[in-house]
C-alpha cells in the first residue's frame, strides 16, 4: 500500500497538479503582496496631497481672517521635528508613523505664517481609517486566491489526466512491442503536440522493427528449409560409408547438423506464432520422469504433491528435455529435477547463468559465456518459446542468488492452472 500510494503521487498527473497548485499559490502571493503595497502607497500619496492642499487653504484663511480652519494648528507639540523649521513661504510634508489611540499613522504638512521666527501652521491628516481597510482587502485577496486555487487544481489535474492517459497508451504500446507483439500500434493521435509526435515515432519504430524481425524470421525459416534436403541426402550418403571411426564421426556430425536444422525450423514456427497446443490432462510427475529418461542423461527426479495438469504433453516433454540437456552440456552434475504442484525446477551445479541471460533472457546462437560450454543457444530459446505456447512461465536464476550455499543454474517452469 505505501508503494502504491507513492507511485500514484509520483505519477505525471499529480506532478502537474502539484506544479499548477504551486504556481497558483505563487501568483496569488505575488498579486496579494503587490496589491497590499500598492494600496498602502496609494493611501499615503492621497493623504500627502490632502495635507498639502489643506495647508494652502488654511494659510489663506489665516492670513485673511486670523483664524484657523480645516483642523490647522499653530506649532503643535506633535509636529515632526523635520517640519518645525520650514523655509519661509514653502510648504513641506512629512510622514509620521506614530499611533496614539485612534490617531495615526499620519501625514503632516506645515508652512511658516510669516518671516523667520513666526509660528508654523500645520495640518495633520490621519491615515488610520483608510489603512484599516488594507487588512480587510488582504483577507478578500486571500479568499479569492483560495477560490482560484480550488478551481485551478482540479482543472490542472483533469488536463494532466488527459495527458497521462495519452502517454499511458504510448507506454502500453511500447510494452506490448517489447513483449513480442509486433502488431501493436498506438494509432493516430489527436493534436499536433509532442505526445502525438512520440506516438507516431513509436509506431514508426514498431513498423521498422516488425519488418526487420519478420525478415530475420523468414530468413531463418528459408535457410532451415533449404538445408533440410541436403542434410537428408548426407544422412543417406553416410549410410553407404564403410563402418569405422571415420563413418561414426561423420554420422555424428551430420546428425548434429540435422538436429540444428530441426531446431531452426522449430524456432521459426514459434516465432511466427504458428504453433498451437494439443491439450490433454496428464500427471505432471510421470510426464517429467519420461522426459528426463528420453534425454539419455542422468538426473535426480523428486516428485512431491504433483498435480494433474491440462497441457500439451509433447511440448512439456520438449521443454523439460531441453532444460535437462542444457544443464548437462553447459552446467555440471548432479542435475536435480524437482516437481511440486504445477511447478518444475531444473538445477545443475555448474557456474550458473551469465548476467546478460538473466537480464535479457535466452537468445538464439548465444550461449552467454565460454564457461557455460559450446552450443548454438537454441535449447533455452526453444524451451522459452514452447512455454509461451503453453501459457507457462519460464524463469532463470542462479542458486547462490536465491540463498543457496553453492552455485548452479536454476530454471523454474510454472504451468498455468
Amino acid at each position: 500500500m505505501p508503494r502504491t500510494f507513492l507511485r500514484r503521487w509520483a505519477s505525471l498527473r499529480w506532478k502537474i497538479a502539484a506544479l499548477a497548485a504551486a504556481t497558483a499559490c505563487l501568483v496569488a502571493v505575488a498579486v496579494g503582496v503587490l496589491v497590499h503595497l500598492w494600496t498602502a502607497q496609494d493611501v499615503r500619496s492621497r493623504a500627502e496631497a490632502r495635507a498639502f492642499n489643506a495647508v494652502y487653504s488654511a494659510m489663506d484663511v489665516y492670513r485673511r481672517t486670523g483664524t484657523l480652519a480645516d483642523g490647522a494648528e499653530l506649532d503643535p507639540a506633535e509636529l515632526p521635528v523635520g517640519l518645525r523649521h520650514p523655509a519661509d513661504g514653502e510648504r513641506h510634508t512629512a510622514y509620521d508613523g506614530l499611533v496614539e489611540g485612534n490617531v495615526g499613522p499620519s501625514y503632516w504638512a506645515a508652512q511658516r505664517t510669516g518671516g523667520p521666527g513666526s509660528p508654523v501652521l500645520a495640518v495633520r491628516v490621519n491615515l488610520g481609517p483608510e489603512l484599516s481597510d488594507v487588512p480587510r482587502l488582504d483577507v478578500a485577496m486571500a479568499g479569492a486566491s483560495l477560490l482560484a486555487l480550488a478551481l485551478a487544481v482540479p482543472l490542472a489535474g483533469y488536463g494532466a489526466s488527459l495527458l497521462a492517459r495519452r502517454l499511458g497508451r504510448v507506454a502500453e504500446t511500447a510494452g506490448r512491442i517489447s513483449a513480442g507483439d509486433l502488431d501493436a500500434r498506438t494509432g493516430p493521435a489527436k493534436g499536433g503536440d509532442e505526445v502525438a509526435e512520440i506516438a507516431a515515432t513509436v509506431d514508426a519504430m514498431a513498423d521498422s522493427l516488425s519488418q526487420r524481425l519478420r525478415a530475420e524470421r523468414q530468413f531463418t525459416a528459408d535457410v532451415a528449409h533449404e538445408l533440410r534436403t541436403p542434410v537428408g541426402g548426407l544422412l543417406a550418403a553416410v549410410d553407404l560409408l564403410p563402418e569405422g571411426e571415420t563413418e561414426d564421426l561423420i554420422r555424428r556430425r551430420v546428425r548434429d547438423l540435422r538436429g540444428l536444422v530441426e531446431d531452426l525450423l522449430e524456432v521459426s514456427r514459434l516465432d511466427a506464432g504458428a504453433e498451437q497446443p494439443l491439450r490433454a490432462r496428464v500427471p505432471l510427475g510421470d510426464v517429467v520422469r519420461e522426459a528426463v529418461a528420453r534425454t539419455g542423461f542422468t538426473a535426480e527426479v523428486s516428485v512431491r504433491d504433483a498435480a494433474s495438469v491440462e497441457t500439451d504433453p509433447r511440448r512439456l516433454e520438449r521443454i523439460v528435455g531441453n532444460l535437462v540437456v542444457n544443464a548437462h552440456r553447459h552446467g555440471a552434475a548432479p542435475v536435480l529435477v524437482r516437481v511440486e504442484g504445477r511447478t518444475v525446477v531444473v538445477r545443475d551445479h555448474g557456474r550458473g547463468f551469465p548476467a546478460d541471460l538473466l537480464r535479457e533472457g535466452p537468445r538464439r546462437f548465444r550461449t552467454g559465456a565460454a564457461e557455460r560450454g559450446t552450443g548454438h543457444g537454441l535449447g533455452l530459446t526453444i524451451a522459452a518459446g514452447q512455454a509461451r505456447v503453453l501459457g507457462a512461465e519460464l524463469s532463470f536464476a542462479n542458486a547462490n542468488d536465491t540463498g543457496a550455499d553453492d552455485a548452479g543454474a536454476v530454471v523454474t517452469l510454472r504451468l498455468p492452472g
